[in-house]
């Protein structure tokens, strides 16, 4: 998956001499948290975010009347408050890519670039979207875990057992154990109607299946991995 197959590519942007006022009531209507700042060409400024302008909100000019302070951010532009510093992301870049760099740069959005044209904007709503329908989620569908060593053909062996018993996986995540090195944790999710079928053929096999949360899991450690 790529950031340019789920970015936003309808945007609403902001000039520098757009009053924070202005900005305010911008993201308000369109219900959004992020605001690229442009020349109107699509070379992007800066962007600014919903905490900017709680910041700017927040500052000494509160102690203002209503009145005087309308004024004063109707006065106050973009341009004063907006991240000028800019994290970018590029159309071809991975979702899991720019998942780790807003993670790692604690930022909420990425605008995206194409030839040094601001293209589109991918935010962490965006990334929780496309994690969910990655993960097969839904009230129809269920989950269940098996705790495997980090072997070769695990995952194709799994696989042959629900297509010899005719049960379609929904959706497939492995990610590593916390605390026990080597052990994976591979999550298959199943429709509804097939999932006592898909335990009990993984049982048949041989793996513990973990159907809900357990505190200890070392019981499930010692089956087949």
């Amino acid at each position: 998956m790529y950031i340019g197959w789920h970015m936003k590519t309808n945007l609403i942007t902001v000039s520098p001499e757009t009053s924070v006022f202005k900005a305010r009531e911008m993201m308000d209507e369109h219900r959004i948290s992020h605001l690229p700042v442009t020349d109107g060409r699509a070379r992007l400024f800066g962007i600014v975010t919903d905490r900017n302008l709680k910041e700017a909100w927040a500052s000494p000019a509160t102690t203002l009347s209503v009145h005087e302070l309308t004024y004063v951010l109707q006065k106050l532009t973009v341009s004063n408050i907006m991240v000028k510093k800019i994290i970018t992301a590029t159309p071809d870049m991975t979702i899991e890519r720019g998942a780790r760099i807003m993670h790692d740069h604690k930022i909420g959005a990425l605008p995206v670039l194409r030839d040094d044209k601001l293209v589109g904007i991918i935010t962490i709503t965006d990334l929780m979207e496309v994690l969910l329908v990655a993960l097969g989620l839904s009230d129809d569908s269920r989950r269940l875990s098996i705790l495997v060593k980090n072997r070769i053909g695990v995952l194709a062996e799994v696989g042959k057992a629900m297509a010899d018993a005719q049960i379609n996986i929904r959706s497939v995540i492995i990610v590593p154990l916390r605390g026990h090195e080597d052990v994976w944790q591979l999550m298959l999710r199943f429709n509804e109607h097939v999932f006592p079928k898909a335990v009990q053929t993984l049982e048949g096999i041989g793996y513990k299946v973990i159907t809900e949360y357990v505190e200890d899991v070392t019981p499930y450690l010692t089956g087949r991995s």
